[in-house]
């Protein structure tokens, strides 16, 4: 697994790449489509916690 510097590095490098590839257009449906994936993710995270400790109960 990779540390949280790692795991930053990643990420901005394939920003970067992302950015050198895609037009101004692309990039801004990708970022919604992340952002999106990242607040549904937390979604579920949120739900699965409650759902697991009402079950603990």
């Amino acid at each position: 697994m990779l540390n949280a510097c790692e795991l930053t590095a990643y990420v901005t490098a394939v920003a970067n790449t992302l950015s050198c590839n895609l037009s101004v257009d692309e990039l801004e449906l990708v970022s919604a489509v992340f952002l999106q994936l990242g607040e549904t993710l937390d979604t579920i995270v949120i739900q699965k916690r409650i759902c697991s400790d009402n079950s603990a109960s």
